[in-house]
């Protein structure tokens, strides 16, 4: 099966002059005032930022043959990842760490953190993300296997409610041969970084 390169794009629908009215009138009802000269543009800056975390780059998936019959572990470690939380839209942070086990193709290596940060952008949350990244990659490239880890400090959890400043969430979706395999399991976990596994 010979996958052809595949244009990715969400939808842009936005409409940044009503999402700076509506920061107003947010901040308005928080009792920020607006008025100073510091904060005069902060809507707009903030109907922005907000524009910017939660649009993902378009991008082609681009393939290659695996003309050497390449058959061990490709890993991309430490892909820094940006998302919001879609329970209090504050953002989470923190890196991702993907790997495959070649079938027939291999992928571009920037298209790993490609894949993460398509599905970074937008309300997310980060069990959801693992996973998709991780489905993602073996619906469109069909490899012998897949893990993908997940570490982030979630801004929800560190600087409001329980305020557990410097906590980290590590997750983890593992499929095929890496999850059915100790060995090449344990070998994504070192390589990784991530211990014994």
């Amino acid at each position: 099966m010979t996958l052809t390169p595949l244009r990715v794009v969400r939808d842009q629908g936005r409409d940044l002059e009503a999402a700076e009215r509506a920061a107003a009138d947010f901040l308005t009802a928080l009792g920020v005032e607006l008025d100073s000269d510091s904060l005069a543009e902060t809507p707009g800056r903030m109907a922005r930022a907000y524009a910017e975390l939660l649009s993902p780059r378009e991008f082609r998936l681009t393939t290659f043959p695996n003309d050497e019959g390449y058959d061990e572990l490709v890993l991309a470690r430490a892909i820094p990842i940006r998302s919001v939380c879609e329970h209090h839209l504050l953002p989470f942070v923190g890196v991702a760490h993907v790997g495959y086990l070649p079938g027939t193709r291999i992928l571009g290596l920037s298209k790993l953190a490609r894949v993460v940060e398509l599905f970074a952008h937008g309300p997310q949350v980060q069990e959801r993300l693992t996973k998709q990244v991780a489905d993602w990659l073996a619906e469109h490239l069909r490899p012998k296997g897949v893990g993908v880890v997940i570490e982030a400090e979630h801004l929800c959890m560190t600087l409001r409610g329980v305020r557990a400043a410097g906590a980290s969430t590590i997750t983890s979706t593992l499929l095929g041969e890496l999850r059915e395999d100790p060995r090449s399991r344990a070998e994504f976990f070192i390589l990784a970084g991530l211990g014994q596994g």
